[in-house]
């Protein structure tokens, strides 16, 4: 699957196109495939790593998580074993 990675803090000239493994949800997950998703404020800043108190938690001079987005919109593509809310195909969004 493709995904928008940052591998360092910066500018968005720092966010890369590549292809990862696909990710298989654990029993409490969901996996959705995104079809619109928003960088917000809170996804900013995390690219930026700003302010810097927040890179104790997400990364001190790397990001833990290199993928951004928490504005999203999509289909669930899978579902852990525990999960009975949502099923393949149900149309999703979240922040």
């Amino acid at each position: 699957m493709k995904a928008i990675l940052y591998t360092k803090y910066g500018p968005p000239d720092v966010l890369q196109l590549k292809e990862i493994e696909k990710p298989t949800p654990k029993e409490n997950e969901v996996l959705i495939k995104v079809h619109a998703a928003s960088i917000n404020d809170w996804d900013w800043r995390l690219l930026q790593g700003t302010p810097f108190v927040n890179r104790l938690l997400y990364g001190l001079l790397k990001p833990k998580m290199q993928i951004l987005g928490s504005d999203i919109a999509g289909r669930v593509e899978a579902v852990g074993r525990n999960v009975k809310q949502f099923q393949p195909g149900d149309e999703v969004f979240g922040d």
